[in-house]
């Protein structure tokens, strides 16, 4: 079976991903089972840019195909902030604690039907040896919560309320919220193109393996 990177040191990701990830038909492994160190910064400007850039370290790093994401929240009321640089917010040492006051703060004299927010996620897929990449991505909507709840999730979870589930991100198993989230659905885009990348595999592989009389 072949492997497939996870680009990402998020131990959060790490556990999403793998679940989401279950029967795609590759062998998915981790930096740290390949005892690789990948730069940690995300220097784009949009998700796309810093999915890619992931991507294409990972891949170029192990010689795998490599899978990366970038997320982030996007608040109406903050003209969209967050956003790309979500897991900077207030730099990339503060606390996700120090984050919600800040966010709550801002919000805290906004009604519920003014505080619309979704959660975005791209992912992109890097093959070794290529700089082609391939890019899915997916959203869900949400509120901005009036308190921090739950404490299933990670990130921004515990303030994304659903209204249609009347609780946060964060108070949901992880059979619910990998249905719901903007990660489970965007992996769900990504799958298909796995199922293509291993196609492609097998025929290349089939092709070189024939007689030369037969190639063609």
């Amino acid at each position: 079976m072949p492997r497939l990177l996870l680009a990402t040191n998020n131990p959060g990701k790490l556990s999403e991903f793998e679940r989401l990830l279950a029967g795609c038909g590759w062998d998915v492994v981790t930096t740290a089972q390949l005892n690789l160190t990948l730069p940690d910064d995300e220097p784009g400007e949009t998700y796309e840019e810093n999915a890619k850039i992931k991507a294409l370290n990972g891949a170029r790093a192990s010689s795998l195909v490599t899978l990366a994401d970038d997320s982030g929240l996007e608040i109406d009321a903050m003209d969209g902030g967050p956003g790309a640089r979500s897991a900077r917010f207030l730099g990339a040492d503060a606390s996700y604690e120090e984050r919600f006051a800040r966010i709550l703060g801002e919000m805290a004299e906004l009604p519920s039907e003014k505080r619309w927010a979704r959660f975005r996620c791209v992912i992109a897929l890097a093959e070794p040896g290529s700089e082609e990449v391939r890019l899915c991505e997916d959203e869900v909507r949400g509120l901005i919560a009036f308190e921090p709840r739950g404490e299933q999730g990670f990130g921004y979870d515990p303030i994304f309320y659903l209204p249609e589930q009347a609780r946060t991100m964060a108070e949901l198993p992880s059979y619910m919220k990998d249905v719901i989230s903007h990660r489970g659905r965007a992996t769900a885009r990504v799958r298909p193109l796995l199922k293509e990348l291993l196609y492609e595999r097998e025929r290349r592989a089939d092709t070189a393996d024939r007689p030369a009389s037969q190639a063609g």
